[in-house]
C-alpha cells in the first residue's frame, strides 16, 4: 500500500507526512529474523524511545531513487527537518521495487531487483544471528542468541557521527556529493593519530592531533565536545560547541557538502538545527570550495563568494568555464588577480621557477600549454606555472601572492566549452513551419511516401524477427537434448571414464594443467578438467550437483562430470578466446584489450564473484581466483570458471580471499604487470601520478575517472586488514559508478598489528 499526501499548503503537507509516518511506524525493541521493510509500503523500524527510525527515503533531486537510512524521528522535530544520520552503502540509491530484510541466515540485506539483486549486506550470514535492534542512540545492531553484538551501523558511518559513536583508525566520514569518482571531501583518522580533513587523496586542509599522541578514536559527546581519545580513553585534544553543557536533547557532527565539519544542535526555540561549531572558520580555507575552476573570496564566517577566473557559463555565475583551448584562440590576454593564490588540481603538481614577477607572467603568456601562474611575491621569487584545465584558488587581502589567468579575447558566436546547438530545425518544427508550406516541392506527398515506406520496413523487420526466433528456439531445443547417459538433479550429464577418453581423443589436446579439449555429441566444444580430489563418490556427486546448479551469465557453464574408479572429471563449456592469462601474455591478443574491454572484464568478474557470495542458496567462495580461471568469449566478455572446487578438496575458503585475489586481478589489468605491483602502483597513485601505472600496451584513450575508481577499489580489496576489504557487491557498485569510494590507506600495512604493538607498549610502560 502506498499513501500519498494530497493536502494543499506547507503546514498541511507536513501534518500529513507526520501522520503517515506514525501510521507506518513500528516501535520494536527486537527485529526478528525474516523481518522486512519495503519501499512500496512505507514502513519504518523505530527505536523504543521513538527518537530514531530506519526506513527508505527519497532524494530531493530524484524522487524515483531511494536510499535506506536512519534518521531522527522525534515528534518534536518536524518531518522535513528529521536529518538522516546513517545510510546503507553511503550514497547508494535503489529503485521503488527494493526491500530491506533480516534474512533467516542472519544477514541484513538490501535487495534491488532492477539492479541485479543484493546491493548491500551486513555480511553477518552464518554468524549465529538471532535478531537485530535499532537502539535508542540511533545505532542499528545485529545480535546473536546471547545478545552479543555481531555488527553495528556505528562501525560504518556515512557523513555523520552521533553522540557516543566513535571514528576509529582508518575509518572515514565522507561528505555527500554527486561526483561518481569520489565525494571529494572526507574526515579521516590516520594510523599516526591525526584527524584530517582531506580533499580527494592528498590535499589536507585541516589537521588536528599529534603523532606523538597516538589516538585510537575520535568521539562526539552528548554535552557538545568533540575529542580525540588515547588508548586509555582519555581526551588529549578537544573542541567545544558554543552550547557546551547546555540542556540540548539532540546533537550530531556532520561533514557537510561544502567540506566543512560542523556540530549541530536542535534548537527548540527556532525549531531548527543550529551550527554550534565548525572546524574551518574561513570557508575559503576549505580546498576547492568553489569547485575545480573557481576562486573563493572570503566575506565572513558564514559567507564566501566564488569568482570565475575564466568566465562563467551562466549569468548567475553558478558554473565556471574552463580555460579556453589555446589552439582555437588567436588573441590572448593575461588577467591579473591580486592577493590570490591558484592551485592546479589535475594534475596537482605545478612547475616552479625562480624568477621575477614580469618574467613569470611572460613565461605563461608565451607557453601555449600554460593556463595560469601564481607569483608568491613573498621574497622567495617563486613562480608557479599551471598547465591544467582544472584550477581552484582563494583570494584574501592577507595574501601577498599575485596570479595571472590566460584568457582569449577572440569574439565567440557561442560560449566556449559548450556544445553548439544544431542549426537545423527538427522534423516536427519543419512540418509546422509556414515558410515550408510555400516551398517548390509539396511536403505532404513526400511525408506520406516516407510513412508508407517506414511501415513496410517495420513489417518486414517483424517478420524476419519471428523467423529468427523460431529458428533459435529450434536450435536451442536441439542442443539442449542430452545424450542418453545418467543425469543428476542439476541437469548435468554423467559420463563414464571410457567416454571421457573418447571425448578427448585419449587426452591428446591439452589446454592447460589437467585440462583437455573435447567435442561433445552435439559438436559443442568443451573443456575436460581432471580433478585430483579422491573424495568418496556420494559426496563428490553432491558437491558437483551444487556446483552444477549455479547459473550466471558470467560463470562458465558446467556440462557434466565423471566419477568412476577413482577418476574425477568436470566438463565445462569452451569459450572461443581462452583464458585471460593467455590473452594478456600474447602480444597480438593483448592489443585487442582496450581500456574499455579491461574495465568491462573487471566488472564481469566482480558480478560473478558477487553472485557466488550472495546470490546462491549457499555461500560459495571461489578460493582460487586468477587470470587463468577467467575465460573470454568471442566478444571478449569474461566468465569465471573452476568455482567451488576448493570444497571438493575439503578446503574452507572465505570471501576475503576472493576479494584480495580480485584486487590483484584489477591491478594486473590496469598495469599489465603482476610482480611487486601493489606498493609501486599505490605510491604512484598517492603522489598524484596514477596515470603513469597504466599498461603501455593499451591502445586508444584511457578513461581517467574509471582509472581512479579502479585503483581505489583495488587498493581497498588488497588491504592487509581483512576487515577493511569491501564486499563484492560494493565492488560491483563502485565499478559501475553507482557508489562512491574513499581514498584508501596503504594496503600493505596492517592496522591490527599496529594497534596490538601500541597496546603492548602501553602495558610495558
Amino acid at each position: 500500500m502506498v499513501t500519498r499526501c494530497i493536502f494543499v499548503g506547507t503546514s498541511a503537507t507536513m501534518l500529513c507526512q507526520f501522520l503517515v509516518s506514525l501510521l507506518f511506524s513500528v516501535a520494536v525493541s527486537e527485529i526478528s529474523l525474516g523481518s522486512k521493510l519495503t519501499v512500496s509500503e512505507n514502513q519504518l523500524w523505530v527505536s523504543s524511545n521513538g527518537d530514531f527510525a530506519l526506513g527508505f527515503f527519497t532524494h530531493s533531486d530524484n524522487v524515483n531513487q531511494y536510499s535506506l537510512g536512519i534518521r531522527f524521528h522525534s515528534g518534536s522535530i518536524p518531518v522535513d527537518k528529521q536529518s538522516v544520520v546513517w545510510v546503507a552503502g553511503a550514497e547508494l540509491t535503489v529503485s521503488n521495487q527494493s526491500y530491506f530484510q533480516l534474512m533467516e541466515e542472519g544477514g541484513l540485506v538490501l535487495f534491488d531487483p532492477s539492479n541485479g539483486g543484493v546491493v548491500w549486506t551486513s555480511n553477518t550470514s552464518g554468524k549465529s544471528v538471532a535478531s537485530a535492534s535499532l537502539q535508542d542512540d540511533g545505532n542499528l545492531v545485529v545480535l546473536d542468541g546471547n545478545k552479543d553484538m555481531v555488527w553495528q551501523s556505528f562501525d560504518t558511518p556515512s557523513d555523520t557521527l552521533l553522540p557516543g559513536q566513535v571514528l576509529s583508525v582508518h575509518k572515514t566520514l565522507r561528505a555527500l556529493s554527486g561526483n561518481l569518482v569520489s565525494s571529494h571531501y572526507s574526515l579521516y583518522l590516520n594510523d599516526s593519530g591525526q584527524l584530517q580533513l582531506r580533499w580527494e587523496t592528498g590535499v589536507l586542509y585541516w589537521v588536528r592531533g599529534s603523532p606523538s599522541n597516538l589516538s585510537l578514536k575520535a568521539s562526539l559527546s552528548s554535552n557538545g565536545s568533540f575529542q580525540l581519545l588515547d588508548d586509555r580513553s582519555e581526551a588529549f585534544w578537544s573542541v567545544f560547541a558554543e552550547d557546551h553543557n547546555d540542556n540540548v536533547k539532540f546533537r550530531f557532527l556532520r561533514l557537510d557538502v561544502d567540506g566543512n565539519l560542523r556540530i549541530y544542535s536542535w534548537d527548540e526555540d527556532s525549531v531548527s538545527w543550529k551550527s554550534v561549531w565548525q572546524a574551518v572558520e574561513n570557508q575559503c580555507d576549505v580546498f576547492a570550495t568553489c569547485g575545480d575552476q573557481g576562486i573563493c573570496s572570503f566575506a565572513n564566517s558564514s559567507l564566501s563568494i566564488c569568482k570565475c577566473p575564466f568566465g562563467s557559463a551562466m549569468e548567475s555565475n553558478s558554473k565556471c568555464l574552463a580555460p579556453y583551448r589555446q589552439q582555437s584562440c588567436s588573441s590572448r590576454a593575461m588577467v591579473e588577480y591580486k592577493h590570490t593564490s591558484l592551485y592546479g588540481i589535475y594534475p596537482p603538481s605545478d612547475t616552479i621557477i625562480i624568477t621575477s614577477l614580469d618574467f613569470c607572467q611572460r613565461l605563461c603568456e608565451k607557453d601555449p600549454l600554460c593556463t595560469a601562474v601564481t607569483y608568491l611575491n613573498d621574497g622567495s621569487a617563486r613562480c608557479q606555472i599551471k598547465k591544467t584545465r582544472f584550477i581552484t584558488g582563494s583570494s584574501d587581502p592577507s595574501l601577498s601572492s599575485i596570479s595571472f589567468v590566460k584568457t582569449c579575447t577572440d569574439p565567440f558566436a557561442v560560449l566556449p566549452n559548450k556544445s553548439p546547438t544544431a542549426a537545423s530545425p527538427s522534423l516536427p518544427s519543419l512540418l509546422s513551419s509556414k515558410s515550408n508550406q510555400s516551398s517548390r516541392f509539396p511536403i505532404r506527398p513526400v511525408i506520406d511516401a516516407a510513412l508508407v515506406s517506414f511501415c513496410l520496413f517495420c513489417m518486414l523487420q517483424i517478420a524476419v524477427g519471428f523467423w529468427v526466433c523460431k529458428r533459435r528456439r529450434a536450435t536451442v531445443r536441439k542442443k539442449a537434448s542430452p545424450p542418453s547417459h545418467g543425469l543428476i538433479s542439476a541437469g548435468l550429464v554423467r559420463w563414464t571414464y571410457g567416454e571421457i577418453k573418447e571425448l578427448t581423443g585419449n587426452f591428446k589436446d591439452q589446454l592447460g594443467p589437467h585440462s583437455y579439449k573435447s567435442v561433445l555429441q552435439n559438436n559443442q566444444p568443451a573443456v575436460v578438467k581432471r580433478l585430483e580430489s579422491q573424495i568418496e563418490e556420494r559426496r563428490f556427486r553432491a558437491m558437483v550437483s551444487m556446483i552444477g546448479s549455479i547459473h550466471h551469465k558470467n560463470l562458465v557453464k558446467v556440462e557434466g562430470y565423471c566419477c568412476e574408479s577413482g577418476n574425477r572429471f568436470l566438463v565445462y563449456e569452451l569459450l572461443k578466446n581462452g583464458s585471460l592469462e593467455d590473452f594478456m601474455h600474447d602480444p597480438a591478443s593483448c592489443k585487442k584489450l582496450s581500456w574499455k574491454n579491461r574495465m568491462l572484464i573487471c566488472l564481469d568478474v566482480a558480478k560473478a564473484i558477487s553472485y557466488l557470495h550472495t546470490g546462491c542458496r549457499d555461500f560459495v567462495s571461489h578460493g582460487k581466483l586468477k587470470c587463468g580461471n577467467v575465460i573470454l568469449d568471442e566478444n571478449l566478455e569474461a566468465k569465471v570458471t573452476e568455482f567451488g572446487l576448493q570444497k571438493l578438496d575439503g578446503i574452507e575458503t572465505y570471501a576475503e580471499k576472493d576479494v584480495e585475489d580480485f584486487g590483484k586481478m584489477v591491478l594486473y589489468l590496469i598495469c599489465g604487470r603482476q610482480e611487486e605491483v601493489c606498493e609501486w602502483s599505490y605510491n604512484k597513485w598517492v603522489s598524484g601520478y596514477g596515470w603513469r601505472v597504466v599498461d603501455k600496451r593499451i591502445e586508444g584513450e584511457v578513461d581517467f575517472e574509471e582509472l581512479e575508481r579502479g585503483l581505489r577499489i583495488a587498493f581497498w580489496c588488497l588491504q592487509v586488514d581483512e576487515r577493511m576489504r569491501p564486499s563484492m557487491g560494493e565492488v560491483v557498485n563502485v565499478l559501475e559508478g553507482t557508489l562512491t569510494v574513499d581514498p584508501p590507506p596503504p594496503p600493505f600495512s596492517d592496522s591490527r598489528n599496529l594497534q596490538e604493538d601500541i597496546l603492548a607498549e602501553s602495558e610495558l610502560v
